[in-house]
């Protein structure tokens, strides 16, 4: 049996299986914080990951967007071999480490920034999956970056194929936190309760929405809705900053993680982009503290990765 996330070690991550990590999620009620990082820009801290500076600040799952699992970089990770980063990055943070994979495919990709567009191993094919496992990832989201055009069906097939081919070993979690260039599905219907229910049957563990607050909308009441349709189907729910407001005020930020705490999500999350690679830091503990006190925030914080 799990512990709680809340309670948990380094050395109870290592020891546990997929089930383990969900029933950990499970068991501490709507307190678990997943920050986003981008390990291909200039770390905040320098030669200190953003990895574990989000650790650092109280971090309960590490998400690595742009992470490319056949060119893995993660800059301000001492020199290890590629297909060892995230075990190196574990070992230092004693987290578990997830990463997004974007379902489109190639020639597909919409107009977008220079820093998104696609590289071969960020791409949710099969191959791709089967190698994160192999390198130890906990967790797979399948969602899209501004503007590179991922939609919903292409979600829902991408999961029935990696039900297949990783199920068993790695988290299944996604959804969109912004319309990621589709138009027909921006604002109300970034995702919808036949999403909800469609994820779920193509083999997604969890599912994640736009956090209410952050994309035209979405209300409390309209998360609330969606939540409580993947509870009932068996599935847990992330609630998503990912418009950037990650780098608001932590007045902004405190109310936002009230409003996703009244939907009665599982998972809260922190995007990438406070200066640009991770989330202000400050943002994070004042997060942490809004959803679980300030008791539990510093054991996280505190916490050796040698216990």
């Amino acid at each position: 049996m799990a512990k709680r996330m809340l309670d948990s070690y380094a050395s109870d991550f290592r020891k546990f299986t997929k089930e383990d990590l969900l029933e950990s999620i499970l068991k501490s009620e709507g307190r678990v914080i997943a920050c986003e990082t981008i390990g291909t820009l200039q770390p905040m801290l320098g030669n200190v990951t953003n990895a574990e500076f989000a650790a650092a600040m109280g971090a309960d799952i590490l998400l690595l967007n742009l992470f490319d699992v056949i060119k893995p970089v993660v800059n301000g990770l001492p020199d290890t071999e590629p297909e060892d980063t995230v075990a190196l990055l574990k070992k230092l943070t004693g987290r578990p480490v997830g990463i997004n994979l974007e379902p489109v495919e190639e020639g597909e990709e919409g107009e977008t920034e220079p820093m998104w567009r696609m590289s071969p191993g960020r791409r949710a094919s099969v191959d791709n999956a089967v190698r994160a496992a192999k390198m130890g990832v906990d967790m797979i989201l399948l969602t899209g970056n501004p503007g590179m055009g991922v939609s919903n069906p292409a979600i829902i097939e991408t999961l029935k194929r990696y039900k297949k081919a990783v199920g068993n070993q790695v988290i299944l979690a996604a959804g969109k936190m912004h319309a990621a260039g589709i138009l027909s599905e921006a604002a109300e219907n970034i995702m919808t309760r036949e999403d909800v229910k469609s994820f779920v049957k193509a083999g997604a563990d969890i599912i994640l929405l736009p956090a209410p607050g952050t994309v035209p909308g979405i209300t409390v009441e309209y998360a609330r809705e969606l939540v409580t349709c993947a509870h009932s189907l068996g599935a847990m729910t992330i609630t998503a900053i990912g418009t950037s407001q990650e780098g608001a005020d932590t007045d902004t930020i405190k109310r936002l993680a009230l409003m996703c705490k009244m939907t009665g999500t599982d998972i809260h999350h922190l995007g990438d982009a406070g200066y640009g690679g991770m989330s202000l830091p400050e943002n994070i503990m004042a997060y942490s503290v809004a959803v679980r006190g300030i008791r539990h925030t510093y054991h996280r914080m505190a916490a050796s990765v040698e216990r």
